[in-house]
């Protein structure tokens, strides 16, 4: 077929493809537009920063992919991995998930044997379940790095005190990061914590915060420059993380995350708030050789990704096929899943209305690889219309919280009998 690439093209400079892995062919020097942004502008085309060191680790190229939940699985990972360097985090596992065995959260924190380090997320509102989770994760070797999630603004979490709620109520979160970092330190594993800004502006909690988990052990320090009553909306604060990084001691890394659309997004990001590395989000779906570009960036490259529309559709046949493996076999579950990424890859591409919808109903590959061919894989990258914000940002949204959760700082005996009982039994959202 003339859609899917035959033929695996250079990857990006100093990385090695798997054998057999595709990539965008069509590169060219030059920095997209900052559609849709109006954070400062890069000064330059890039930048030098460090490997980022966190604990025993060393990570070559300062770059995270933040968890997200039904996105960073092991096929993402990988397929982010053969473009460019960097520290690849799971979807985010809740430690009551762990110490149950759930197989979806067994599942969720697996990697392939070539990954390294093997990085995981937990979630939790409670100390002594964090300790359990982190203990198994430690003693049975499942991860290198630990990652504790405190910027989650989805209301389902937040209704119960987890997640972007948590750090409001400091000894709360105090609890979690030391019972973590005891844990963790028994194999030397470096623990760091994701956060945002505050629940709204009336109660901002990251410097607080971060002090404290700096004070407590933890490697590093991300912020995400949103409050969790923004959800995705509007623009990240980066200002806040600016202050962030100026307010704890240097050798502590402070990685920045939010409106990180493009390499040179990044670069203005670290020239604007001196952060040690960036946490990419919503700016990879769709387009997971941003990571190469992020690595040509960091590393003196001005070389960016440019793909024809025949790379895209390489792209996203070839992470069909990785999550085929990575649901054992399942191929009908695993065309489920690309379905919902459809939109992320094509944005900006001339593909049609009623093309779109049958691949947002693909059953399996032999049906993708059909319609994919029918693509005119000859078609430029189109510039700007790809380039910018992904998915909804949707509108501000109230917070939801426990009851009360605002009067203070310090947890009531109700609220404490809620944080038990609160404890979500499912992983990966």
């Amino acid at each position: 077929m003339t859609a899917l690439s035959q033929n695996p093209a250079p990857a990006a400079p100093s990385q090695t493809p798997a054998p057999g892995v595709r990539h965008a062919r069509n590169r060219v020097i030059g920095a997209p537009s900052d559609e849709g942004s109006l954070h400062p502008k890069a000064r330059a085309s890039t930048i030098s920063l460090p490997p980022l060191q966190l604990g025993p680790l060393t990570i070559d190229v300062p770059v995270v992919l933040a968890p997200m939940a039904g996105i960073t699985n092991t096929a993402f990972r990988r397929l982010c991995r053969e473009y460019g360097g960097g520290l690849y985090v799971s979807e985010m596992v809740t430690a009551r998930a762990l110490v149950e065995r759930n197989p979806e959260s067994m599942r969720i924190i697996h990697h392939d044997p070539d990954e390294t380090p093997r990085s995981v997320q937990v979630y939790s509102v409670d100390p002594v379940t964090t300790r359990d989770a982190v203990r198994m994760l430690v003693e049975e070797d499942h991860a290198d790095h630990i990652d504790l999630n405190f910027g989650c603004p989805v209301p389902k979490v937040t209704k119960n005190g987890g997640g972007s709620a948590l750090p409001w109520k400091i000894d709360l979160f105090a609890s979690i990061v030391a019972a973590t970092v005891r844990e963790a330190s028994k194999k030397n594993i470096p623990v760091t914590v994701k956060m945002r800004r505050g629940i709204d502006e009336d109660h901002l909690t990251y410097l607080e915060a971060g002090r404290r988990a700096v004070d407590l052990g933890v490697a590093a320090v991300a912020l995400h420059g949103r409050t969790m009553q923004q959800h995705y909306s509007g623009q990240a604060n980066w200002d806040s993380i600016a202050r962030l990084r100026e307010s704890l001691p240097a050798e502590v890394p402070v990685l920045g995350n939010g409106d990180i659309w493009s390499a040179e997004h990044a670069i203005a990001m670290v020239e604007h708030t001196g952060v040690n590395g960036v946490v990419i989000g919503r700016g990879c779906q769709g387009r997971p050789w941003l990571f190469g570009d992020l690595q040509n960036a960091f590393t003196g490259s001005t070389e960016r990704y440019r793909p024809s529309l025949g790379d895209v559709a390489d792209s996203f046949y070839r992470h069909a096929e990785l999550l085929v493996d990575t649901f054992g076999g399942d191929e009908a579950k695993a065309l489920r899943d690309i379905r919902k990424h459809v939109a992320w890859y094509f944005k900006g591409y001339p593909v049609g209305g009623e093309l779109r919808a049958s691949l947002a109903q693909v059953m399996d590959l032999a049906m993708l690889e059909d319609l994919l061919s029918q693509l005119d894989c000859d078609t430029p990258y189109p510039g700007a219309d790809v380039e910018g914000p992904r998915g909804r940002a949707g509108s501000p949204k109230r917070p939801h919280l426990p009851q009360g959760w605002l009067d203070s700082q310090e947890l009531n005996e109700r609220q404490r009998e809620l944080i038990k009982a609160a404890e979500l039994d499912v992983s990966g959202g």
